[in-house]
């Protein structure tokens, strides 16, 4: 029976452990917090998960809380008209919701990683409680026939070289600030079904709205992504939660005034409800080097990290920890090597270079035909409802996002369908 050592228990981490285990694998977990201490600490992320990825979870039987986590249907967005906050509230230039194809959920990580890991042990798992050092994979890993990092953060993230070819961005993007919430009203625009809501304050930032399912139950996500130095960009030492969401609303009612009016009785859902900070979007090179000689593989926001601007995380992590999966189940009893590890991230790249393309765009002032697009799908459903779809595949932006000649063709198909239609 193969071994292997997975370190880090977030989204990739466990749905790789849970799924190798349940093909007969003899799997290691390596954690820094128990599955209590993760269920009752801070809130790590926000989430939503499209179709392709809730997939994969249901693949695996691993979909414990798709019963009681909202439905979201639909993927809205608020454009503010540039400078309308100036002389108090900001006013809409823009308000559309796309219809997604199959509804996303989002399901609090201390939820589903606590449920996650204690599922794990009781299937028998070995379960390690213990912040790896670059020092104990050297030893781990003579012992091991493979190793998988999908820590994200801290000393082992700096075995894996930054790609600068595929790493625009040197600095953060964004100043990220994020509040779970209790007694959110819902849109009045789409009161009979769940969205996310992307509010986008040009020049400022983005506030995105999303229904979710947490320790105690439903509640909504307040998220704010600032541009650095800018009027959103004040979370920083801010530690008191009361504090914090009182600053996420007082925002809101100035740029995003629209969302406020929901958001008048709303309370943290508990008091480690809220996070901020900031990274710079990152794309590392996959295979980390050990003092001895070994090699580990980096999974999912180890090697690729990207602004959480459109979303993706949760879903590109479940995406590579499924690919991953299969180049293992495929290579059978043949050694681990270099090139299987360069081969198994370029499997995953294949997916993660159109999440990873996408959102650099996103955090970039958009050009002028972006504009029209989204401006057009307030007139037209057909196109805010493939942008709604494209949050699922991010590859179908190729086909009419990024380059003028395609974007106005496309809207030039979709309105001349429609006045057919209409003929």
């Amino acid at each position: 029976m193969r071994k292997i050592l997975v370190v880090g228990a977030g989204q990739s981490g466990l749905q790789l452990a849970l799924g190798l285990q349940s093909h007969g694998y003899e799997v290691t977990l390596m954690s820094n917090r128990t599955a209590d201490e993760i269920r009752s600490g801070r809130v790590m992320s926000t989430q939503c998960m499209f179709d392709t990825a809730l997939q994969h979870e249901r693949d695996l039987q691993l979909n414990f809380w798709e019963s009681q986590a909202p439905k979201i249907e639909g993927l809205g967005v608020s454009v503010a008209a540039p400078g309308s906050w100036a002389e108090g509230p900001a006013a809409r230039a823009i308000d559309w919701v796309g219809r997604l194809d199959g509804y996303a959920q989002s399901v609090d990580q201390r939820v589903k990683m606590a449920g996650w890991m204690e599922t794990f042990a009781q299937r028998g798992g070995q379960l390690v409680i213990h912040g790896a050092a670059v020092s104990d994979l050297d030893y781990f890993s003579r012992t091991y026939d493979l190793v998988l990092v999908s820590a994200g953060k801290g000393e082992l993230v700096s075995m894996f070289e930054r790609d600068a070819a595929k790493s625009p961005y040197n600095e953060p993007q964004r100043a990220l600030a994020v509040a779970y919430v209790h007694g959110l009203g819902p849109r009045p625009e789409h009161p009979e079904y769940d969205a996310v809501r992307c509010n986008l304050v040009p020049g400022v930032g983005e506030l995105f709205v999303m229904p979710t399912f947490t320790t105690s139950g439903r509640a909504d996500i307040l998220f704010w992504e600032g541009i650095p130095g800018g009027p959103l960009d004040v979370f920083k030492g801010v530690k008191d939660p009361a504090e914090h969401l009182s600053l996420t609303l007082e925002l809101m009612e100035r740029y995003t005034p629209w969302e406020y009016a929901r958001a008048t009785k709303v309370e943290l859902t508990d008091a480690g409800g809220t996070l901020s900070g900031r990274y710079a979007p990152t794309v590392r090179k996959p295979i980390g080097r050990l003092p001895s000689g070994g090699l580990v593989l980096g999974v999912a926001d180890v090697v690729v990290a990207n602004d959480p601007i459109t979303g993706q995380g949760s879903n590109s992590a479940s995406k590579c920890a499924a690919a991953y999966l299969a180049s293992i189940l495929e290579h059978g009893d043949r050694p681990f090597d270099e090139a299987w590890m360069q081969a198994t991230f370029e499997r995953y790249w294949a997916t993660a270079q159109h999440v990873t393309k996408w959102t650099n765009a996103m955090l970039a002032p958009p050009p002028e035909h972006i504009l029209n697009l989204i401006g057009a799908a307030g007139q037209l459903q057909p196109v805010a409802d493939r942008f709604a779809n494209g949050f699922d595949n991010p590859a179908d932006f190729e086909e009419y996002f990024y380059e003028p000649e395609k974007a106005e063709a496309y809207l030039a198909s979709v309105a001349g369908a429609g006045a057919g239609a209409g003929a």
